[in-house]
């Protein structure tokens, strides 16, 4: 009996590492490997098999290949720039006046993150292009047009609108957790209006400015779908694309692409991590109440409200086009659609039901395989002692700095010639690797939520429960899981509505039509013009399933809340 009972402590005591080893082999194989695999090629002489820098020398001795650099260069910092514009008034109006609708403003001005970019591209064209209602309202009346849409102009006018509330909710926090004496003492010698902005607010508020604009960089300067759907190739992540796609995965130029991509992506979240430490603006009070809200005038308050209104217009328009296209009859050098029909959701659940079921289906497993290794990293990690825990929450954090385009060059380069049993196919072409790519890349998004859900359950009580003699897997079967139920539900619905509209990945990993997910629908429907109907009839579709994912997500953590309170 003692020898069983000895038994079952060291099996208790090993399992953690049990567990840990999984993970790792999990995240080594699908993470790391393949992004190694990338970078390993890009330096590998395609003759010899040593390594060389002759790629990255051709890469930069080619016009195509500069000029792609340098767009993208360009077209991230001018998309953060752009995208501070609509961020900053919002942020700092909500959090430094008291005025009507404050709430309202920051609901909606998170609706953007509901929609990928790409999605919504077509819509503006629409709206804002050469020929759009915008610039035939002005060509007739005032006799000129604004190049909104034309060539770079339209990818940092897309994706500025879609990822600024990046900006807003990190500035927001930064706002919220200054410490109100700081102000108080400037306007005391005498500094207010926009000096007291310019020389206190904002630099006290620089970690969350600069974590924000961080992860603009990189959503931007990884960017695939945007760009393709406008047409606009001298980019990086396109010409990564059709290199691939066009000349095959030995082309060594695809490989040196997603290797720049990756360390600029890799500069950026470090530049993040940097602003988010905020050791050189620190507060005397951390949480010190947020900035003073003052009521406003009625003149100030027109202003505000003038201002506030056109950042709305500008950043719901995407919107408001792909509604208006999902309904249109025929939408073509005209300020409205000719006609309106529900033709093309019909055309859009029939013909594209492959696609709806497909996205639920993958979506649905990618967030169910990060529920399950986000609840086991964030456990491993604050209740064990399991030597290198830390670096799991690391490999696992890292996807966030790997494009999906780099990902998906990866695994078609690792799983090409890898056969699956019983089925006569590879795994590169198998269904269940987008499953995999998409639960990799977006691992970092539940990890974070499983990691606050288990945070809040009091560790006294998982003693007391294997003090009477429950189990470690029972305790955390009965004890931990319901605990921490709105976390979970937080990191399935997150993982959910993201894994459901992502396109990078799975635009290089689908090998037909049969098994494509609805963003690749999509954006097969928005290449042909009879087909961008359709096309946003399912891009309202998946904004719907978003949109009530990320409701009942809401609801059920409030709910849990409430129980637990």
């Amino acid at each position: 009996m003692a020898s069983a009972n000895q038994h079952s402590l060291r099996f208790s005591s090993l399992r953690p590492y049990l567990v840990y080893g999984v993970i790792a082999a999990f995240l080594i194989l699908f993470l790391a490997l393949p992004v190694l695999k990338v970078i390993y090629v890009a330096f590998q002489d395609t003759h010899t098999g040593g390594l060389t820098l002759v790629h990255f020398h051709d890469f930069f001795s080619n016009s195509l290949f500069r000029e792609s650099f340098y767009n993208s260069l360009y077209v991230a910092c001018a998309s953060v720039v752009l995208a501070s514009v609509f961020a900053l008034p919002l942020a700092y109006f909500t959090s430094r006046f008291n005025f009507s609708g404050s709430i309202i403003i920051q609901t909606l001005s998170f609706i953007p993150l509901l929609m990928p970019p790409f999605i919504g591209a077509v819509a503006l064209q629409l709206l804002l292009g050469p020929n759009g209602s915008v610039n035939l309202l002005l060509r007739e009346y005032f006799g000129f047009t604004i190049p909104f849409m034309e060539g770079l102009n339209g990818v940092i006018l897309v994706d500025s609108i879609h990822y600024f509330p990046f900006i807003l909710i990190n500035l927001s926090a930064s706002l919220a957790n200054i410490d109100r004496s700081m102000e108080e003492a400037a306007q005391t010698l005498g500094s207010s209006g926009f000096r007291l902005f310019r020389r206190i607010v904002f630099p006290l508020s620089m970690p969350g400015f600069v974590a924000g604009a961080s992860l603009v960089f990189v959503k931007v300067f990884d960017d695939l779908g945007t760009p393709l759907l406008l047409d606009v190739s001298k980019l990086l992540p396109p010409q990564a694309y059709l290199r691939i796609t066009s000349i095959g995965i030995s082309d060594p130029m695809g490989y040196v692409i997603s290797c720049i991509l990756v360390a600029f992506s890799i500069f950026a979240m470090w530049v993040s991590y940097l602003g988010m430490r905020g050791k050189d603006y620190a507060t005397i009070q951390r949480g010190g109440g947020g900035l003073a809200k003052r009521n406003l005038r009625a003149s100030e308050s027109a202003a505000c409200y003038l201002v506030v209104l056109l950042i709305l217009a500008i950043v719901l328009a995407p919107h408001l086009g792909l509604l208006l296209l999902s309904l249109g009859t025929i939408w073509s050098f005209s300020v409205l659609p000719a006609g309106f029909t529900l033709g093309h959701y019909h055309q859009a659940v029939t013909t594209a039901a492959g696609f709806i079921t497909n996205t639920i289906i993958y979506a649905g497993l990618a967030a169910l395989i990060d529920v399950v290794i986000g609840t086991a990293i964030a456990y491993i990690g604050q209740r064990t002692h399991v030597v290198g825990r830390k670096w799991l929450d690391y490999l696992a954090t890292s996807s966030l700095a790997i494009p999906g385009v780099v990902l998906g060059i990866g695994y078609l380069r690792m799983f090409n010639n890898v056969e699956m049993p019983y089925s006569g196919q590879t795994m590169a072409s198998w269904w269940g690797v987008i499953v995999i790519a998409l639960s990799v890349r977006r691992l970092p998004y539940a990890l974070r939520a499983c990691m606050a859900g288990l945070q809040q359950v009091p560790v006294a009580l998982e003693e007391a429960s294997q003090n009477i003699g429950a189990t470690s897997v029972r305790t955390i079967w009965r004890i931990v899981a319901p605990l921490m139920s709105g976390g979970l539900v937080a990191a399935f619905v997150t993982s959910f509505a993201t894994a459901a509209v992502e396109l990078s990945a799975t635009l290089m990993l689908v090998s037909k039509e049969a098994d494509a997910p609805i963003s690749y629908g999509i954006y097969l429907f928005m290449q042909t013009v009879s087909g961008r109907g359709a096309g946003a009839a399912l891009g309202i579709i998946a904004v719907v399933i978003v949109g009530i994912a990320t409701f009942l997500s809401h609801q059920l953590i409030a709910g849990a809340r409430r129980n637990m309170a």
